[in-house]
């Protein structure tokens, strides 16, 4: 596919996705969602449109968007606030078609082996045991992809969540993050050699969470800059007040710098997922996310934290998605660990080169 027709395909899948999630996120879907009805409605349109098939290539059955494109899906779910696993089930389906494995049905998760969770051979076959900890929508999803990791070479399980025993748990924004332990014997073939380990899994998680984290951001600065234009106090709009005017421009130069984070995220996804690009930008998106949402909910007042406004939904998932897949101090200790591998040097053409 050309450039021409790759930008076409990005467009009009955006557009697409757009207007779904414009025409289902509704306060009440919001509300039910964080009570833990499932919005199944909403969920079978998005598989409809092709939406969780965007990283698939068309040759594997897939829409086979370019990374700009996915990006601006996982962006547009992160501005509605979307309560569906899609980024998630995105990942798993890329997993499984790089694992060599046919596309799995329905709403797809996974997780990578680290802590307690191992993928291991035993005789003949291969021991999954351990608990996948905090797995995104768990308790919705149908199957478990599950990276592990053995001399050096990826290794791939799709797994059923009906064979796992689940305990629920959610995370700040009540979005399912459920624990899940597992004790199962695989057959041989039921576990493939994977170009992804565990370490590039984490990498995706990090950078899907980055993209979605400016996202939050973009819709975080519009509800702002609209109410403190129309909020009245003193006989004059909020807006016409310097320290409001400055505030509500340190919030849209930090969703500035979460959109160029997002950018190095999305580009690293399609791109081989390099360490730096996506270290550095889970660290600036999540530190952008904190400075926002106090800007935010300091301009919203009381107004802010009411359950009939959505700027909580918005808010809650940035504290809550910064956290996931590494915060800003785990990727910061990460990449000055590997600065400091390479030397002084290379500290330069490293910088020079990001």
């Amino acid at each position: 596919m050309d450039d021409q027709n790759t930008d076409d395909l990005n467009s009009l899948v955006a557009q697409t996705a757009s207007r779904l999630f414009g025409d289902h996120m509704t306060h009440a879907l919001s509300a039910a969602a964080e009570e833990g009805a499932f919005p199944a409605g909403f969920w079978t349109a998005a598989e409809e449109a092709g939406l969780t098939l965007a990283m698939v290539p068309e040759a594997a059955g897939g829409v086979g968007l370019g990374a700009e494109g996915c990006a601006a899906i996982i962006r547009l779910a992160g501005a509605h606030a979307v309560p569906l696993p899609l980024a998630e089930t995105m990942l798993a389906n890329r997993l499984l078609v790089a694992g060599g494995r046919e596309l799995g049905e329905g709403i797809l998760t996974f997780a990578a082996t680290s802590g307690s969770l191992s993928l291991r051979r035993e005789g003949a076959g291969w021991r999954l045991s351990g608990v996948a900890a905090r797995v995104p929508y768990g308790r919705n999803a149908q199957s478990l992809v599950v990276v592990g990791e053995e001399d050096g070479a990826g290794r791939l399980a799709c797994v059923p969540l009906s064979a796992g025993t689940l305990t629920p748990g959610e995370n700040i924004a009540r979005e399912p993050r459920d624990d899940v332990a597992f004790d199962l014997l695989l057959e041989a073939d039921a576990v493939t050699q994977s170009p992804f380990g565990p370490a590039e899994a984490e990498r995706m998680g990090a950078a899907v969470r980055a993209i979605a984290l400016a996202g939050a951001l973009d819709t975080v600065l519009e509800l702002t800059a609209t109410y403190v234009g129309e909020r009245v106090q003193f006989g004059r709009t909020l807006s016409k007040f310097q320290a409001v005017q400055q505030q509500v421009a340190i919030l849209a130069t930090q969703t500035a710098a979460a959109g160029g984070a997002a950018g190095l995220a999305a580009q690293a996804l399609g791109e081989g997922l390099a360490f730096a690009p996506i270290a550095a930008a889970k660290v600036r998106a999540g530190e952008a996310a904190g400075i926002a949402a106090g800007i935010a909910h300091q301009m919203h007042g009381a107004m802010g934290f009411s359950y009939e406004h959505q700027l909580h939904f918005l808010t809650k998932r940035l504290w809550a998605w910064r956290e996931e897949f590494g915060n800003e101090a785990v990727w910061s200790r990460r990449l000055g660990a590997d600065v400091l591998r390479r030397g002084a040097d290379d500290l330069w053409p490293f910088i020079a080169a990001a």
